[in-house]
């Protein structure tokens, strides 16, 4: 059974999703890029999975690194994916990458694999997270993200990555 509810953060309200007492997703509500099909899905905000991400949430929001991490297990992962999302976990909190870096962080430089890697960096299923907006481009420009552009410069400016005014 995929527990879910709806939190509410300073960029938008978020859907939480868990399965067997671990988030499996957290996106934007009006984000429908990868919509999962939610038949079936139970609303249970009380569950314990889901008071761990508010709490993760909180602390980032007020400007903290939070310092344990809820139970994951994304969805729609493949072994690759997997390995990027692992390494995207490892970026700390008011960092960056590009995703040359992962890539050479896999052991390739070769410009297809950067690419393979912003696949699996756009289909994230765990947004804020699974810090996949802390990937940007080679010259230091803010790349795609799922929940937009402007979220993406409100989180990396909340890291102290770069100032509102200036993105």
């Amino acid at each position: 059974m995929i527990y879910t509810c709806v939190i509410d953060t300073p960029v938008g309200a978020m859907r939480a999703a868990a399965e067997n007492n671990a988030l499996i997703r957290l996106d934007f509500i009006e984000q429908q890029r990868f919509a999962p099909d939610t038949a079936g899905w139970s609303d249970a905000p009380q569950m314990p999975v889901f008071e761990q991400v508010r709490k993760w949430l909180a602390t980032y929001f007020s400007g903290k690194a939070p310092a344990i991490t809820p139970p994951l297990n994304p969805h729609n992962s493949t072994a690759f994916r997997g390995v990027v999302w692992n390494l995207l976990l490892q970026i700390p909190y008011g960092e960056t990458t590009s995703y040359g870096e992962l890539a050479h962080k896999l052991g390739s430089s070769k410009g297809f694999y950067a690419r393979a890697i912003g696949g699996a960096v756009g289909h994230n299923p765990i947004s804020i997270i699974i810090p996949c907006h802390r990937v940007i481009g080679a010259d230091g420009s803010l790349t795609g993200y799922g929940g937009g552009l402007d979220r993406k410069r409100a989180l990396l400016a909340l890291e102290g990555v770069l100032r509102l005014s200036d993105a």
